[in-house]
């Protein structure tokens, strides 16, 4: 089961932010790289995907309730923009899936049975190895 929701992207804060690592002079005066900030409690998702997304033990999830993603793999600052919402819609949708509840189930009379019939096989087998008795 899944619970429907729709991202609203004004809901998104996206800012440049300058890249990390090697990359000459480019990565030193170029904006490239990309901070995606989302508030769970100021979102319009459901109350209770946002309590979901709040249980995550996910490092990008803030105590604040705040999710922080940083995007830098991609030269461009639209590729980067487009894989940080992806990343955040991922999230999103692990936290919208709920899993099925489990249903403890009973062993058949049967199965029982030649469980039971295979004890006593293998206690018939263990009594045979005993020493015998004059």
């Amino acid at each position: 089961m899944r619970i429907p929701f729709e991202l609203d992207p004004a809901q998104v804060e996206i800012n440049a932010i300058r890249a990390q690592g090697a990359g000459g002079q480019n990565v030193n005066k170029v904006s490239n790289a990309v901070h995606l900030r989302f508030d769970i409690a100021a979102s319009s998702l459901p109350d209770e995907l946002k309590a979901r997304l709040r249980a995550l033990r996910d490092q990008r999830i803030s105590d604040e309730g705040v999710v922080v993603i940083k995007a830098q793999a991609h030269r461009s600052l639209e590729k980067n923009r487009a894989e940080a919402l992806e990343r955040l819609q991922a999230l999103i949708e692990t936290a919208a899936q709920v899993p099925r509840t489990r249903r403890p189930t009973k062993p058949t009379r049967a199965s029982q049975q030649r469980r039971l019939e295979g004890k006593t096989l293998r206690g018939g087998v263990k009594a045979g190895r005993a020493k015998v008795s004059f």
